[in-house]
């Protein structure tokens, strides 16, 4: 039914999750629940109206819930689809080094439209702030109207009710948020992973060059001028309407009423064909994890689909401003491309979504002095190839073999009588950890050593530093590697030693570079902001270990030995931060020997070889990787 839009309510404090619009078709008007849809649709506009089950009566309205229809706009002859709201699953499969799927996320991505979606939001976006004084959310009580800032759902200070979310703060009217929705998930797994806010593009953009000179409105020289205007800037209206509000009005209520009305105008006038990514929050705990990639790739998708969030132009361009950006390449790795820095220090990336904005793009890549330099990249790896290792590790006839003395006569007498009773007697006990290794690890492999607690796994390690450093010796045999860098993780034995520092400190001081000590906490699993500033002691033990090991990588070793790898993570964070390491040091050239018991990290981590030992024994086997570890 092609309908006529007559009137439409936007709730001041429920505009993002609950609006009506009522629509005329053939003298009849029929009323459409819908969520922060009707402040883009204009009163007079045409819309097509398309019934999924029979109108409601409802105070003697016709009326359509939520689920009840679809509805369609029109913009220069073109339908956009703008009912019911965007959804899509999504598998998201992730691999180890080798190519083989290790485990599987199914995801929901669609637009927040629920009370429930934003509380959500709003707990997300805490973990964006280092400080716990800051409060992300606004909260308003239904009964007594009382108005509160929180992180989570508040009780009303004043009355005691469950309070309402009113504004995510930072965000305007004009913005839309897609959430992800983990799927078949587990009870101790978070329902939401991430949201991605969308905005129209910021009113006004200058250019700094790398010289400081301030190149003016940069975007219209590059692009045609309609993509970006008329963009949503209620500050531009208002000098204008609070003029005409004090014809009206006193002073004070002007001003009162003068955000409100200049927002919902702004809303009415905003035309653009470039669509702005302002916010991209992902839960810590699966921020290593590719997640930050698919939500803006779903973003990009829904934008192009429905023209978020206007619903108007055709979109030719996604845009992005964020300091973040130099630091992670997650909006790279979807395709954008770096263009320049705002007047004040902020880069700017684009992606196309029409021919027609890859050839302007391209075009101002290829023919712009400073962008040629660039080439559309802004931040590129900067771990690098480390000075490897020239020569193999190699065990000869190789053994170690311990040697303590028994001696029950300086115990107690009851004690003595319970060891006799036993057996045990004052002696020397020799044992044989390791006897005749013979192998050898070659430059770049990285090498799994299993087998059960005291058989000599941590010995193995001992001995590889011991060959290099001088501190430890086999019995007998003997080992030949070459003086190199050697980082090493041996609990309670050899550790990094961390001070009062933050962890983001500790790393900046060892490796010398901003942006290298960012990549390397995210490739070992501390992807968090909020984490760089801590301090190690403030840091729960699985997130020690993961700064221990990072503390490593910023070492930059030829040599890397770790015993009891990941021992303190739950299984997914295990394989996710065993799959970063894998690949950054088989990137790097960095030969990795390390300790575990745990399959899944073997098969994460996609090593070359297992070393088993046990009994004195030492087996070494090439990992097959198409054939599950069995032991």
């Amino acid at each position: 039914m092609i309908c006529r839009v007559v009137d439409r309510e936007i709730p001041k404090y429920k505009h993002r999750w609950f609006g009506t619009l009522t629509v005329e078709c053939n003298g009849e008007q029929f009323l459409l629940y819908s969520a922060g849809i009707p402040k883009w649709i204009k009163v007079g506009e045409k819309v097509e109206l398309i019934p999924k089950a029979k109108p409601k009566v409802i105070k003697g309205i016709n009326t359509f819930l939520f689920e009840d229809y679809e509805l369609h706009k029109f913009y220069n002859g073109e339908k956009i689809k703008v009912w019911p709201y965007w959804v899509k699953d999504v598998e998201l499969p992730r691999y180890s080094p080798f190519g083989e799927e290790i485990y599987r996320y199914r995801i929901r991505a669609r637009e927040a439209v629920f009370e429930s979606d934003f509380e959500a939001i709003a707990e997300l976006e805490q973990f964006h702030y280092a400080s716990e004084k800051e409060k992300v959310a606004i909260w308003r009580c239904e009964k007594c109207g009382e108005i509160v800032e929180a992180n989570t759902k508040p009780k009303c200070p004043k009355c005691g009710e469950d309070m309402t979310i009113a504004e995510i703060k930072g965000s305007t009217p004009a913005s839309r948020f897609l959430i992800l929705e983990l799927l078949n998930r587990e009870a101790y797994e978070p329902k939401f992973l991430a949201y991605v806010r969308v905005d129209p593009p910021i009113p006004l953009m200058h250019r700094r060059l790398p010289d400081g000179r301030i190149e003016r409105n940069i975007r219209e020289k590059v692009f045609p001028r309609d993509w970006f205007h008329p963009v949503y800037s209620p500050e531009l209206l208002m000098r204008k309407m609070f003029r005409e509000l004090k014809e009206k009005y006193s002073k004070r209520v002007a001003r009162h009423k003068l955000w409100e009305v200049a927002t919902l105008k702004a809303l009415d006038i905003s035309n653009t064909a470039c669509s702005r990514i302002a916010r991209v929050v992902v839960h810590p705990d699966y921020r290593s994890d590719g997640i930050g990639v698919t939500a803006v790739k779903l973003a990009v998708e829904w934008i192009a689909e429905r023209r978020v969030p206007e619903m108007r132009k055709k979109k030719h361009l996604v845009e992005t401003i964020a300091q973040m950006a130099r630091f992670n390449p997650f909006f790279e790795k979807v395709g954008f491309k770096y263009v320049w820095d705002t007047a004040s220090g902020r880069p700017v990336l684009y992606y196309p979504l029409t021919d027609e904005a890859k050839d302007y793009l391209e075009k101002f890549l290829s023919t712009d002095e400073f962008a040629r330099i660039h080439g559309g990249r802004l931040c590129i790896s900067k771990y690098g190839r480390v000075e490897g290792m020239k020569k193999p590790i190699v065990f000869r006839n190789v053994s170690k073999v311990f040697e303590s003395k028994l001696d029950i006569r300086s115990v107690s007498e009851e004690i003595r009588f319970l060891l006799s009773a036993f057996g045990v007697k004052s002696r020397v006990i020799q044992r044989c950890v390791i006897r005749n290794a013979n192998f050898e690890i070659k430059p770049g492999e990285v090498v799994a050593v299993v087998g059960a607690s005291g058989a000599g796994k941590t010995t193995l390690l001992r001995l590889i530093y011991g060959a290099i450093t001088g501190k430890d010796k086999p019995t007998s045999g003997e080992i030949e590697v070459e003086k190199c860098k050697v980082s090493a993780l041996i609990p309670q034995e050899i550790e990094p030693e961390f001070g009062d520092e933050s962890i983001i400190e500790h790393i900046y001081r060892k490796c010398g570079d901003l942006q290298l000590a960012v990549e390397i906490l995210n490739k070992s699993g501390l992807s968090d902001a909020v984490l760089y500033r801590a301090k190690f002691s403030e840091l729960s033990t699985g997130q020690k270990e993961r700064a221990k090991l990072a503390s490593l990588l910023a070492e930059k070793p030829s040599l890397i030995l770790i015993d009891e790898f990941a021992s303190h993570l739950d299984t997914l964070t295990a394989m996710r931060v065993a799959k970063k390491f894998g690949e950054l040091v088989r990137s790097a050239g960095i030969t990795a020997v390390i300790v575990t018991h745990r399959k899944e990290v073997i098969e994460a981590m996609g090593v070359d070889k297992v070393i088993y030992v046990g009994y004195g024994i030492t087996k070494v086997e090439n990992y097959d990787r198409s054939v599950r570890l069995q032991r």
